[in-house]
């Protein structure tokens, strides 16, 4: 049955070769009878300028094909060529997907639907028709799709938005048309077939209507993705379409997102702790790496961090390692391509004696506020080495993910941001413009507080943001004001007796940034140490994802 299939599947698709190349050799087997019957002049006359006339008719025909493929076609014949990926070419399974846990479990769902097609039926259900994957960039849509269409044992075709779009209206139309009775077809076949749909955003935006035509082509080539995935007119086939976007699903059109379209929706996050280990681990058994290095700070350290940054990460060790000339990636070269990859490649630049004392007590006075007052974040390097605009800076990250930020946190990443305020102040008296991004930070987040999040002590509550200004009152405005401006100064405050009471150790640490230019996490926590200040360690553990790490610098 299934050969049988497959040679119906063949006439369709080739047909038309089939019956011209039978065309074909009878003209050439009547030609050939034909100059057989001539007199020998005539026979001759003919011979000696057929090969003139064939090489006319080849060159005439060379140029129509390429002008019909190039201008009217575009790339519509290359479509089912380019976006077909075999079976044999995927071989993608869930142990190749790390991380994703959550994510899997519900992608093994789709799988078990697809093996258990021919059950489904017998009891009546109908297979799902369409599968969204929403998350962040990197994060391993794709792979997960692949990993789906391995485990259930069907064809894969993948194929980007953005492949549909054109200048020509109706082009990306053909193409949806094109690629649905290709994956028909597979799904007669073989039982069923999986359509990945990368970047879905690009033709799935909410349609707009108007009277200039603007969006035809885009609103013409989502209305046949939506009819295609209805199945009118066809013989109803197993086709379950995949798709993925970076977007936010809420950008979509809500005929994409109803019941019989895009049934299922996988919400694919940032990896958590645990997760970001095991892709360290599954990353660096690629390379040659020191045996002895801590994946499990590693993890830490890379909150925030997706799949394809922490694969990212390690590809540039490697570099790094290489140019080393060493044999073997260390620990030192993982946090090297980490912050070459967050904060740029390191750039000295000749600068006076005064402007590195300014720079180094600066950020003196971030390191010393952020390891003493923040609740959750650690000082991962401290540096006074020009790195992406800024003559310094301080890496840290939370010691575990956070989904939200309490007034505590809140408070604490304002009094950080004004550390190297404070440290330039209290031990030249003034201070540079290298505080200006501190104080736009700073002010932000209070202003936040008070007007949008209701942190204030004045008793405002709401999002007073959403309000025209207009329709606030002048008094409403000068207390809402007012009392962000208490809790910069009070931060300030705070900063400032923090600094003054552990003056030796801003002062150590920015003498050993003029000598060293830049300090680890070991450095610090073991100056804290030797003036009793050192703060316990966290261990490691299960958490969930948070947002990516921050930066403050100069």
């Amino acid at each position: 049955m299934g050969l049988l299939r497959r040679f119906k599947i063949f006439w369709m698709n080739h047909w038309l070769a089939v019956v011209l190349i039978g065309s074909s050799v009878l003209l050439v087997l009547a030609t050939i009878y034909g100059i057989s019957k001539l007199e020998s002049f005539y026979r001759t006359m003919t011979l000696a300028t057929l090969p003139l006339q064939l090489l006319m008719t080849g060159f005439s025909a060379i140029i129509f094909v390429f002008l019909y493929s190039t201008v009217l076609q575009g790339r519509m014949g290359r479509l089912g060529k380019k976006s077909r990926i075999s079976l044999s070419d995927v071989k993608v399974t869930f142990k190749d997907v790390i991380g994703l846990e959550n994510a899997k479990k519900e992608a093994l769902e789709v799988v078990q639907l697809l093996k258990d097609r021919a059950k489904l039926k017998a009891i009546g259900g109908n297979i799902i028709k369409g599968l969204l994957m929403v998350g962040p960039p990197g994060t391993g849509k794709t792979l997960l799709a692949k990993a789906i269409a391995t485990e259930a044992g069907v064809p894969f075709l993948s194929i980007s938005g953005s492949e549909f779009v054109e200048v020509f209206v109706g082009v990306g139309a053909s193409r949806v048309r094109q690629l649905f009775k290709q994956a028909r077809q597979l799904a007669y076949a073989h039982g069923s077939c999986i359509v990945f749909i990368d970047e879905l955003d690009v033709i799935g935006r909410g349609r707009h209507f108007n009277s200039f035509g603007g969006g035809e082509e885009t609103n013409s080539t989502q209305n046949q993705l939506l009819v295609e995935m209805d199945g009118l007119g066809e013989k109803t086939q197993n086709v379950v379409v995949v798709g993925a976007t970076n977007a936010d699903e809420g950008v979509l059109d809500k005929a994409l997102l109803r019941p019989g379209r895009f049934d299922r929706k996988i919400y694919i996050d940032l990896p958590n702790l645990n997760e970001r280990v095991d892709l360290f681990r599954y990353y660096l058994k690629k390379i040659k790496h020191d045996a002895l290095m801590d994946i499990g700070r590693l993890g830490r350290r890379c909150v925030g961090k997706s799949p394809a940054d922490i694969m990212n990460v390690t590809k540039e060790a490697a570099l790094i390692a290489t140019r080393n000339k060493r044999d073997r990636v260390t620990y030192t070269d993982i946090t090297e391509a980490i912050e070459r990859i967050d904060l740029g490649i390191a750039h000295p630049l000749s600068m006076s004696q005064i402007e590195r004392e300014n720079t180094a007590y600066h950020e003196a006075g971030h390191l010393v506020v952020l390891y003493t007052l923040h609740p959750t974040d650690d000082v991962f390097k401290a540096s006074i080495i020009h790195r992406g605009g800024a003559l310094g800076v301080v890496y840290h990250s939370p010691r575990e993910e956070q989904h939200t930020s309490n007034r505590e946190r809140i408070l604490a990443d304002i009094k950080v941001s004004l550390g190297g305020y404070m440290g330039e102040k209290v031990k030249f008296g003034v201070t540079t413009n290298g505080v200006s991004s501190d104080f736009a930070h700073a002010m932000k987040l209070a202003h936040t507080m008070v007007w949008r999040l209701g942190m204030g002590r004045n008793g405002f509550v709401g999002d007073y943001s959403v309000i025209p200004e207009s329709q606030i009152s002048d008094s409403i405005k000068d207390k809402l004001n007012n009392e962000t401006y208490e809790i910069l100064n009070g931060c300030a405050k705070d900063v400032e007796e923090l600094l003054r009471a552990d003056w030796p150790i801003v002062d150590r640490f920015a003498q050993e940034l003029l000598k060293r230019n830049e300090l680890e996490f070991d450095d610090i926590h073991a100056i804290f140490a030797e003036y009793g200040k050192a703060r316990e360690q966290v261990p490691i553990q299960t958490v969930t994802p948070s947002d990516p790490p921050l930066t403050s610098g100069a």
